[in-house]
């Protein structure tokens, strides 16, 4: 017994002496030859230790590589399963723990260029970069580029895999791989889709060799909010040649099988450590969320733990107010000043039907038949003459109607949960409380399409589809947002509007320029931050009402008055430009020069007058500028023409700056007269753009208008191929009028933004209102274009904006430009030229005619050609002079004589008489 108690000791030392001194070395592989051939090496721990280790055998081929939940023991080079509590990949690796930047990883910001004229005080891009959030990784927010790289080389051709949520399209993100020569490999597919619904899943196949993962982002979100980061989580990699080791599961996951490729999330209120085979239960005082490493306390319940809403109404027309806890409960009733659920049950009356619908006898809604119409209680035929109002309105809340939809996006892993975000109260829905006071409560209203009038639709001018309106109201003590969101044929929602703070009881609404099926969408969030428990459940968001004109498939709240058929029986639409008559229901023309409120035709006021300067288009759908204007003044009359300047022009203003040294300007463009009041001036958003397939380029963000405006980064700023236009706003989407006064429909246009010392030529000055209505424009925003004559400026001249406001705008809703040309001159006029007579000049006499000075006109009349006459010099008329004079002087002399001689003879008689 005593030698065989040695015997056993020996061996335990030499076993322990074996993996002592295998610890001091590890196996790698040998580099592959041109035969696809390696060799296992020993490679020891510490450096200069050479002795006493394994001798190099022959390796697997380099192509081999074991399956997924296995890992090569390179000590026989055999495939083994994974243990449980661990997971492989086989022939890649996962990283789902961000705690830190895995090792590997690169992230690396960028400093922009700063121009030499801007201030040396701007921030550099130092801290710019990806930061590690647990289980994500989240991009910069900034101007500044964020790029985070990995470098891999795959034994065979392989994948990446990740999935990220980007919700924000003010920033760019791409995703792209080179290879060994630098060279992206998928040049279409580096621009990522912005995501609607949580976490998508990107994959690309990678090729035999080294791959350089980039991942980029770059904001160019320049004059809104700090825009959502892009998140990645979960990156796996595929077609390395073998994973050693299998992966421990993270804390909050776990494999309870060997063999695993990968770990399962532990289900709320259970917790696990890292490698876990299993789930631990909290205990009962304490909760954890899916995925937790930990259990936290149960804090005591309060009245933010709970809400309110309303059972579906009952045979009788009741409905009870129940109370129920927010779900997940992580509250405890036993602590001490823990607060219980109210009782519920309390039976009011139900709430009408809304507008459209009738009740049944089971005390449901339904939607009345077509040709009926509602004020939420029985359903009434139209009368005749008439065609119900199609549309939609949602005043009465008891039940949560069927093409509407709600859920809650949390905050902090932004998953959705399966519980509602939105609760109905009789009169109005409201927030519920969410699991995390940052978790975002949503609430989204699908249309099929629209159905506006036939008038409507021929007029491709006309934006105008339909219109949503909605009365709502927020209560907060912090920092609250409710976002509202539009969505085109299932696109992504694009931010329309956004509200912060608590806001009182008031109205939005919502124009609709496509027909589609839409979604709207409202999304409410408490605070960005999260804390553990609830602390601001009592702030939410409230909807009282909705309303959607012209729904397909809708129902009527009335019944509208529509144009008759010859028989008078039936109804039918109008001719384009033609009103209603409210008695009889015949249609009549607008009188020239006005134009039709096409939703409203009804009765000759729909025809409202267009403004000085305009005249209506054919089908009267809107008024417009023919490119001339007539001006009488100081007795004569003034005639301009701006035809050359009818099609679009752009023009950018200076240079500005982030406060991290971005370059960027502000770009216009203007349509301002002609084209039959088409819009001509387009401005795009090729951040969105360059994502979008060749086939849906039609959703893409773009504006389309009289003037719009767009944010612009040079191409060399960025080092894109092409210049990056993000932001485009509609400045002009209908004329106002054309006029020389300073003030019209309640847009002035100041003098003084524009001095000036040509007082000679009145100055025309062009008025554009846009549809777009937000919190600080409340009637939209407004255009004046002032046009100067400058006869030194040919042709389309040049564009500038008031030196106070170099943006454009002096309070960011009336924009006010300068545009000085030759062509801003009236059409020349006899009034504009003079006469130069010359001097006789061998019986000749010349009339040339020139311009006054300053010249102050364009075009319009011409100089009139020199005329000639003839005429008699000086010299004949001194010739005739002086032989007329000659002649008097000697008819003089002899007349003088003869009666000299005569009075001679008189008065020698005289004397010889009286000498007699």
């Amino acid at each position: 017994q005593t030698a065989q108690t040695h015997l056993e000791a020996w061996l335990s030392l030499a076993l322990f002496c074996v993996f002592l001194f295998q610890s001091e070395y590890h196996y790698e592989y040998t580099a592959c030859d041109s035969l696809g051939s390696r060799w296992r090496v020993a490679v020891p721990h510490t450096p200069g230790l050479c002795t006493g280790l394994p001798d190099p055998i022959k390796g697997t081929e380099c192509s081999f590589s074991c399956k997924a939940g296995e890992f090569l023991d390179m000590k026989d080079q055999s495939c083994k399963s994974c243990a449980e509590g661990r997971y492989s990949l086989g022939t890649g690796v996962r990283f789902d723990e961000w705690d830190e930047l895995p090792h590997g990883f690169a992230n690396v910001a960028t400093t922009l260029e700063v121009d030499d004229s801007f201030s040396e005080s701007a921030e550099n891009c130092t801290t710019s970069t990806w930061v590690p959030l647990g289980d994500y990784i989240a991009s910069n927010t900034d101007e500044c580029t964020a790029t985070l790289m990995y470098a891999v080389n795959l034994k065979q051709s392989g994948m990446v895999s990740f999935e990220y949520i980007y919700p924000d399209s003010s920033i760019v993100f791409e995703f792209f791989v080179q290879n060994d020569q630098c060279q992206p490999t998928v040049e279409e597919s580096r621009w990522m889709k912005t995501t609607e619904k949580g976490w998508e899943f990107h994959s690309v196949e990678l090729s035999h060799g080294n791959n350089v993962l980039y991942w980029r982002t770059t904001a160019f979100s320049v004059w809104s909010k700090t825009p959502k980061p892009v998140l990645v989580r979960n990156i796996g990699i595929t077609g390395v040649a073998y994973t050693s080791e299998c992966f421990p599961c993270k804390p909050g996951t776990y494999a309870s099988k060997p063999g695993s490729t990968f770990c399962k999330l532990c289900p709320p209120n259970s917790y696990s450590g890292k490698g876990a085979t299993s789930c631990q239960q909290c205990e009962s005082n304490t909760y954890s969320e899916q995925g937790s490493g930990t259990c936290k306390p149960r804090p005591p319940c309060t009245d933010k733990d709970y809400f309110y809403t309303h059972t579906a109404c009952d045979t009788n027309g009741e409905t009870q107010l129940m109370f129920k806890w927010a779900e997940p409960k992580i509250c405890s009733e036993d602590l001490p000043d823990a607060v219980n659920l109210p009782p519920s049950g309390v039976k009011t009356k139900c709430p009408p039907c809304n507008p459209g619908f009738f009740k049944t006898n089971s005390s449901t809604c339904e939607p009345c038949p077509y040709g009926a119409y509602s004020n939420g209680s029985g359903c009434i035929s139209c009368p005749a003459g008439t065609e119900p109002a199609l549309g939609l309105e949602y005043k009465w809340w008891n039940t949560l109607p069927a093409n509407m939809e709600t859920t809650v996006l949390s905050g902090i892993n932004f998953e959705y949960k399966g519980m509602a975000g939105w609760e109905v109260a009789s009169d109005y829905i409201y927030t519920a409380a969410g699991a995390s006071d940052n978790d975002f409560m949503i609430l989204t209203l699908i249309i099929p399409g629209f159905s506006p009038p036939q008038s409507v639709m021929e007029d491709a001018e006309n934006k105008e589809v339909a219109r949503i309106t909605f009365v709502f109201e927020t209560v907060c003590t912090v920092s609250c947002e409710l976002y509202f969101m539009v969505g085109v044929n299932s696109k992504t929602n694009t931010p329309v509007e956004t509200w912060t703070g608590s806001k009182g009881k008031q109205s939005y609404t919502y124009i609709v320029e496509k027909n589609a099926t839409m979604s709207f969408t409202w999304a409410f969030q408490r605070t960005p931050y999260h804390e553990a428990g609830r602390k601001y459940t009592n702030d939410i968001a409230k909807l009282y009402s909705i309303n959607v004109t012209n729904v397909m498939d809708g129902v009527a709240s009335y019944c509208r008055r529509c144009a008759l058929e010859s028989s008078g029986s039936s109804c039918t639409s109008c001719p384009p430009g033609n009103y209603i008559d409210r008695t009889s229901g015949a249609c009549h023309p607008c009188a020239p020069n006005t134009y039709l409120k096409a939703h409203q035709p009804y009765g000759h006021q729909a025809c409202i007058p267009c403004g000085p300067g305009t005249v209506s288009n054919k089908i009267h759908s809107l008024c417009y500028n023919d490119c001339h204007f007539l001006l009488a003044k100081d007795g004569r009359t003034l005639e301009y023409d701006f035809s050359t300047l009818a099609n679009s022009t752009s023009f950018t203003s200076g240079p500005s700056f982030t406060t991290k040294g971005l370059k960027y300007f502000h770009h216009f463009n203007i349509s301002l007269c002609g084209n039959h009041g088409r819009k001509m001036a387009s401005c795009t958003d090729n951040v969105t753009d360059i994502r979008v397939p060749d086939g849906e380029v039609e959703f893409s963000k773009s504006v389309t208008s009289y003037a719009c405006q767009s944010i612009v980064v040079p191409s060399d700023v960025m080092g894109y191929k092409t210049v990056v236009s993000s932001q485009p706003v509609s400045l002009a989407d209908r004329f106002v009028g054309v006029t020389t006064e300073t003030t019209l429909d309640h847009i002035t246009s100041p003098p003084d933004y524009f001095p000036t010392e040509n007082v000679g030529v009145p100055e025309v000055i062009f008025f554009y209102r846009s549809n777009d209505v937000t919190q600080s424009c409340n009637s939209g925003r407004a255009t004046a274009i002032r046009m100067r004559c400058n006869p030194l400026k040919t042709g389309s001249g040049t564009l500038s904006m008031p030196r106070k406001c170099p943006d454009g705008t002096c309070d960011g809703c009336t924009f006010h430009f300068l545009w000085e040309t030759a062509e801003a001159c009236p059409l020349c006029s006899a009034y504009d030229y003079r006469a130069i007579v010359s001097a006789c000049v061998g019986g000749i006499q010349r009339t040339t005619y020139v311009w006054r000075e300053p010249k102050l006109c364009t075009g319009g009349s011409l100089l009139p050609e020199q005329t000639v006459s003839i005429c008699k010099t000086m010299d004949f008329w001194l010739k005739v002079g002086i032989s007329a004079g000659t002649c008097a002087a000697v008819l003089l002399t002899v007349m003088t004589c003869y009666f000299w001689k005569k009075n001679q003879k008189a008065l020698l008689h005289k004397c010889c008489c009286c000498f007699l």
